[in-house]
C-alpha cells in the first residue's frame, strides 16, 4: 500500500465530505479510492470511516489517523517545495481558505501571489469561521483569511491583520435613495427595511445582529441565505436591501441602479487579517504569501477596497 496516497485520499475524503468528490480531486475512481481507505482500515485495524448510503464522518481512531495524514502531507509539501525552491523560483501548493465575505480580498490576493511566483499553485476555498480554524489546527490550511477576532489570544494561531472591514446597505433596487459618493444611512433606518441577510450561524450575520441587539431593535429578515451572491441576486430582483461589507461591494455586487451607502451610527469596523498555525513550519509558498501580505502596497490597496473604494469617492 502507497501509504503517502491513501492519505491524500482520507484528506480529499475530509475536504469533499463525499467519496465521488474526492475521488475526482485525486484523479481516480470512486472505487480505487474506497478500496485504498479500506486498507488503510486494514493497515491500522480499525474502522476509520463511518460509511452508510453516503459519506457520514470519521470515526475517533479515524480523526487520529487523519490528524496524522495532515502533518505527513504537510510536510511532503513542504519537502518538496524546498527543494524544487533551491532549483529557482517558489512551486507547490497553497490552500489559502477565505470566509465567504471576503472572498474579493483572497481572489486579488491569490492572483497577486500567483503573477508574481509563476511555479506556485494557490488552491482557493470559501469557508465557514469554524471550517476556516479547524483547518488551520489540523493543518488542511495554509493560509486562512477571517476575523482575527474571532481568535484573539490563542497561542497556536498567528496573525496578519489586513484592514477594518467597513459596511454598507446595498439596495434596495429602484429606490430614491442615492449613490452618491459618500451617502450614508443609519442603522435604525436600515432596520424598518426588508433586509436579506446571511443565516445567523455566520460570523458576518453575528456581527450585524451585536448591532441591531445594540441600538435595541429587533430585525426579522424577509430571506436569510448561507451564500453571498444569493444576497447580490435578491437585491438585484429588486424591494429587498442587503447589509454587506465593503469587499464585496467593491467586488463586483454594485449594480445599476442600486443604491450604496455606507452604515453609521455606529460605524461597525471590523478587523481581518490573515492567519496561519503557529505550530507549523512554514512552507516555502507560505513564506512567499506572507511576504506579499506584510507588503505597503498590498496593504493599501486591500484598505481602501474593503473601504468600498473609499466610499466611492
Amino acid at each position: 500500500m502507497n501509504l503517502i496516497d491513501a492519505y491524500r485520499y482520507l484528506a480529499a475524503l475530509h475536504t469533499h465530505r463525499h467519496f465521488g468528490r474526492a475521488a475526482a480531486a485525486c484523479h481516480v475512481t470512486q472505487p480505487a479510492l474506497s478500496n485504498a481507505l479500506r486498507t488503510l482500515e486494514s493497515h491500522f485495524g480499525c474502522t476509520i470511516v463511518r460509511r452508510g448510503r453516503q459519506f457520514e464522518g470519521f470515526t475517533a481512531e479515524g480523526e487520529r489517523v487523519l490528524a496524522t495524514a495532515h502533518r505527513m502531507l504537510r510536510e511532503q509539501e513542504a519537502l518538496e517545495q524546498e527543494v524544487a525552491s533551491s532549483r529557482g523560483d517558489t512551486r507547490g501548493r497553497l490552500v489559502i481558505g477565505t470566509v465567504p465575505t471576503a472572498l474579493p480580498i483572497a481572489a486579488r490576493f491569490a492572483a497577486r501571489l500567483a503573477q508574481r511566483h509563476p511555479g506556485l499553485a494557490p488552491q482557493l476555498r470559501s469557508m465557514s469561521s469554524q471550517d476556516l480554524e479547524s483547518g488551520l489546527e489540523s493543518l488542511a490550511v495554509d493560509l486562512a483569511l477571517g476575523f482575527t477576532d474571532r481568535v484573539n489570544g490563542r497561542s497556536t494561531v498567528a496573525v496578519w491583520p489586513q484592514t477594518l472591514e467597513r459596511y454598507f446597505l446595498v439596495g434596495p433596487a429602484g429606490a430614491s435613495a442615492t449613490s452618491i459618493p459618500g451617502a450614508t444611512v443609519t442603522w435604525t433606518e436600515a432596520a424598518g427595511m426588508r433586509l436579506a441577510l446571511l443565516t445567523p450561524e455566520m460570523h458576518h450575520r453575528v456581527l450585524i445582529d451585536r448591532v441591531f441587539e445594540g441600538l435595541g431593535l429587533q430585525v426579522h429578515p424577509v430571506l436569510e441565505t448561507d451564500a453571498v451572491l444569493a444576497l447580490s441576486l435578491a437585491v438585484a430582483s429588486g424591494g429587498l436591501a442587503a447589509v454587506m461589507p465593503g469587499a464585496l461591494v467593491a467586488g463586483g455586487v454594485r449594480q445599476a441602479g442600486v443604491p450604496v451607502r455606507r452604515l453609521v451610527e455606529p460605524e461597525l469596523l471590523t478587523p481581518v487579517g490573515f492567519m496561519t498555525s503557529a505550530d507549523a513550519r512554514p512552507t516555502r509558498a507560505l513564506e512567499a504569501a506572507l511576504k506579499l501580505a506584510g507588503e505597503a502596497d498590498w496593504l493599501a490597496e486591500v484598505r481602501t477596497f474593503s473601504g468600498a473604494l473609499d466610499h466611492f469617492s
